[in-house]
């Protein structure tokens, strides 16, 4: 994996634009490493991607983050500041292997969810209709007494129990953050998404970006090209001069 030039990181905001989180995502590891081909990254399970965008996000932005966020209880606005490390969850990344489950008498077969995955689940109705629709994708075989038993046909303490263990196995999947509200002492665990995080980040940085643009072309007629290229300390420095 390596670092995105500002040119690289403009290109896959303007592709990403419009585009549901899961086709952002892909953009920018696709972007990332370009060794790999776009199917072979979206088989990465779906904590394996996001380590792999934090540790892009990092290099992008930094090791610290803030965020934003409203406690359930009384809506008061907290401000949220982590470092990279303590989103990492301490398990390897997981890898395409099947796991199984045996429960009641079933024995379910199951992989991992990936952005496939995500995909094909995207046009379901609400979140909890697209993660059964994720869950069912991701169990291969289901029999009770060696008799084959269909996806849909799972009683629900079944299923509930593979979705426990794809996210024992994918922790990164399911990243969590403990919050206290200071001003009511609720007490939460709010869901860390990576993708969306990190879009936002630079969604922000991007108008930013081409608002510098626009002045320093306005001012000295240079290609946006020749200014994208400039380190951000000697296109700080210009903006400077011209009064920004």
């Amino acid at each position: 994996m390596r670092a995105l030039s500002t040119s690289e990181l403009l290109r896959v905001w303007e592709q990403g634009h419009g585009e549901p989180p899961y086709c952002r995502a892909l953009l920018l590891l696709s972007a990332a490493y370009p060794e790999q081909s776009p199917d072979a990254l979206a088989k990465i399970s779906i904590g394996g991607r996001d380590a792999r965008l934090l540790t892009l996000r990092e290099w992008t932005f930094g090791p610290r983050l803030t965020g934003v966020t409203a406690c359930p209880a009384c809506s008061e606005r907290l401000e949220i500041k982590m470092n990279v490390d303590d989103l990492r969850t301490t398990a390897h990344e997981a890898t395409c292997e099947e796991f199984n489950l045996e429960l009641d008498g079933y024995h379910v077969d199951f992989r991992l969810p990936s952005t496939v995955d995500l995909k094909e689940a995207y046009a379901c109705e609400n979140s909890e209709s697209m993660r059964m629709a994720i869950i069912q994708r991701c169990i291969l075989k289901s029999r009770r007494h060696d008799e084959d038993v269909a996806t849909d046909q799972l009683p629900d303490s079944v299923v509930e129990t593979v979705a426990m263990l794809m996210a024992e196995h994918d922790p990164q999947a399911d990243l969590r953050l403990a919050l206290t509200c200071p001003g009511c002492s609720h007490r939460w665990h709010a869901l860390f998404d990576i993708v969306s995080f990190f879009w936002s980040e630079i969604q922000a940085w991007a108008l930013r970006i081409l608002r510098e643009v626009h002045i320093l072309a306005s001012a000295y007629g240079w290609r946006e090209a020749d200014i994208l290229a400039m380190s951000p300390l000697r296109r700080q420095s210009y903006l400077n001069m011209v009064g920004v």
